[in-house]
């Protein structure tokens, strides 16, 4: 067989590949619904912007919310919340503590992570472990500070934590801020960061998500280079997927079914995808469904940032332009 021949089939099986992967995206597959109205949000109090939402192992909901508004900078209004699986408030907790609520994540001991996003008055730029009854348990970084030493952060939009207590940080949101991920042990002592700013392999241009899989794998949502990058525990790269968007919020179950947000996708930043959440699976990479967003049309759609699923997969969305918290299940 010439070259050249040879040539020609290895394109056309890398085409193949191609489509087998997008398959599912161009089919745009959603047995979901949306359960309208579900949350009962607390008495005589506006709903904030949310993007951060995770789930215990007693199948409560937890959200952490804005203030109401777009940010908590000039409020005292409590921040975290917990919902029964009916939506009824069961407690809140964090109030005059947080700028800019964004990234958050439960332990195996129900301990809950926050990510304060931005900085003013003192407060911001720092990861808190609470309780579940609220204590705050740890801090990381310096509040109101903003840097890039190991022992600051600037600007810090996610938070996951691995079974034997390691805690990753992704810490930056785009622009001026950090772009690395930051590795500590459950005690909260530095073990390393990897990353840096830049459109290469390996590198971030605006830090949105992060998770583990059932292998330790770190998954990092890229949301400015359009990628979600998949590392070890070391930091090594291990793979980079495109096939579920611009990534503004990734949750990995334990059977290592993955839930991908994407709310920014457009003709222009990503063009050929459209805005929602994509299931699939963090073992191959495969994508199972769409779950549009709500809107006139698929550019200017609202759709989720944060994202989780109970292990009987219903999926909760964090929404922030539409200041909400979703609930979708199996039609």
């Amino acid at each position: 067989m010439s070259h050249s021949i040879s040539k020609l089939f290895a394109m056309i099986a890398a085409a193949c590949c191609l489509l087998a992967m997008q398959a599912p995206l161009l089919a745009q597959d959603n047995p979901y619904r949306l359960e309208q109205g579900w949350a009962k949000y607390p008495a005589g109090r506006k709903w904030g912007s949310t993007s951060g939402v995770d789930i215990d192992r007693a199948g409560n909901i937890w959200a952490f919310e804005r203030c109401g508004a777009r940010d908590c900078a000039d409020s005292k209004l409590e921040t975290i919340f917990q919902f029964d699986r009916g939506g009824n408030v069961i407690k809140s907790f964090g109030g005059d503590m947080f700028v800019f609520p964004h990234g958050m994540a439960l332990d195996r001991d129900g301990n809950v992570y926050v990510t304060d996003a931005d900085g003013k008055n003192g407060k911001g730029h720092v990861v808190v472990k609470f309780s579940a009854q609220g204590k705050v348990l740890m801090t990381l970084g310096k509040a109101g500070a903003a840097g890039a030493t190991n022992e600051l952060f600037n600007r810090p939009s996610a938070v996951t934590v691995a079974p034997n207590g390691d805690i990753y940080v992704a810490d930056g949101h785009g622009g001026e801020s950090n772009a690395r991920v930051m590795k500590f042990s459950k005690d909260g002592k530095f073990i390393k960061s990897f990353g840096k700013k830049g459109r290469g392999r390996g590198e971030f241009d605006e830090l949105h998500a992060i998770a583990l899989d059932s292998q330790g794998r770190v998954f990092v949502g890229d949301r400015g280079n359009g990628l979600v990058k998949i590392f070890d525990a070391d930091g090594n790269l291990i793979d980079e997927w495109k096939q579920f968007g611009r990534p503004s919020g990734i949750y990995i179950d334990a059977a290592d079914n993955i839930y991908v947000t994407d709310s920014q996708s457009d003709a222009k930043r990503n063009p050929g995808f459209r805005r929602g959440i994509r299931v699939g699976s963090a073992k191959d990479g495969t994508v199972r469904a769409l779950i549009p967003g709500v809107g006139p049309e698929p550019d200017k759609e609202s759709v989720p940032e944060g994202v989780a699923a109970d292990p009987s997969g219903v999926i909760y969305g964090a929404e922030t332009s539409a200041a909400n918290l979703l609930k979708y299940v199996r039609q």
